[in-house]
């Protein structure tokens, strides 16, 4: 490991907004906060808001000083991407955002039934051969329905043609309350602050000519979920290599440049 991760990580430890649980300790001694994070953490009792796979917690830090009203949490396994969301809150003082380091299959270990009111999922791998690994499979929405509010909502943004479709699908398939759905969100009539936060990735797909879809729905409590039977043509793009990342930063950068 660099020494530049190590550094974060040795941050991150002394950051108060940051929870990292090794699944033993989590197996040994639980989480004493599960159930009690309005009260023990954000001392409000205003609805809490959860981004999955968080990366460098751009929405956790963007939705947080949108909305003050609402409390926010970052998660993700990468720890070293998450300091920079984890610094820049830090920094500016946001009392309303937190990151917790875990995998998703553990969250039920972490918040407690009805104590999340709205889950967003930003760009996540389409995992188009592995159903079960979808952050919007029946499977996920089985586990997000252990915590998530009766009539919790979910989010998904994805420049994934496939996810998007799979996801419908499901949405469709399980009769779940479609609260908004394009597949050309910058194209669509939707007139909201949201869409002002741009992740570094999704800079990137948009840099690339690629379209941002996006669906929120509510994510129902039902007795059986059933997987959408569907053949789904597979995404004909990868995700930039490392060269060709930090070509595209200096790009971006300089395009924020010319705009200030």
């Amino acid at each position: 490991m660099g020494k530049n991760k190590l550094a974060k990580f040795a941050n991150m430890e002394e950051y108060p907004h940051v929870f990292q649980y090794p699944f033993s300790v989590l197996r040994e001694k639980g989480f004493e906060m599960k159930g009690k994070w309005n009260e023990q953490f954000f001392k409000n009792d205003h609805p809490i808001v959860l981004e999955l796979g968080c990366g460098k917690g751009e929405y956790s830090v963007g939705l947080a000083k949108l909305f003050p009203e609402k409390n926010f949490i970052g998660i993700d396994i990468k720890g070293a991407r998450m300091w920079t969301g984890a610094k820049q809150s830090l920094e500016e003082s946001l009392s309303n955002v937190a990151f917790l380091r875990t995998h998703i299959e553990l969250l039920e270990n972490f918040f407690a039934p009805s104590e999340i009111s709205e889950i967003w999922i930003t760009f996540p791998d389409p995992q188009m051969t592995k159903v079960n690994k979808r952050m919007t499979s029946t499977r996920f929405m089985k586990l997000y329905r252990k915590f998530l509010k009766p009539e919790g909502v979910i989010h998904l943004k994805t420049d994934s043609n496939f996810m998007f479709t799979y996801t419908s699908a499901m949405v469709d398939a399980n009769k779940l309350p479609v609260l908004f759905r394009n597949d050309d969100l910058y194209a669509s009539d939707l007139q909201d602050k949201i869409l002002g936060i741009k992740t570094y990735y999704e800079q990137q797909w948009i840099a690339r000519g690629l379209t941002i879809k996006y669906i929120k729905f509510e994510c129902i409590d039902k007795a059986e979920w059933t997987e959408p039977e569907i053949e789904i043509e597979q995404d004909s793009y990868r995700s930039f290599g490392r060269n060709n990342s930090q070509t595209l930063s200096k790009q971006l950068s300089k395009q924020d440049e010319s705009t200030k």
